[in-house]
């Protein structure tokens, strides 16, 4: 993806097929997934590149290990 909006609106394409497919696992993932790329978009309104998981995940847990960042 080149940026955000048009990962949100693949992620809306594919959650419609796969609600006509009877996927609720598929439906449940892409969900989440929506949900966490709107809440980036909220979040960092003058960034428009396509984040990948690990930064959606960073901005809606700051305080995960995994996003922790520590200075020498």
């Amino acid at each position: 993806m080149n940026s955000i909006d048009e990962h949100i609106q693949k992620d809306q394409s594919e959650i419609e097929a796969a609600r006509a497919a009877g996927d609720l696992g598929k439906v449940r993932h892409l969900e989440e997934e929506l949900q966490g790329l709107k809440e980036f978009k909220e979040n960092h309104p003058e960034d428009s590149h396509d984040p990948t998981p690990l930064e959606v995940f960073c901005d809606l847990n700051p305080e995960a290990p995994e996003c922790l960042v520590y200075d020498d």
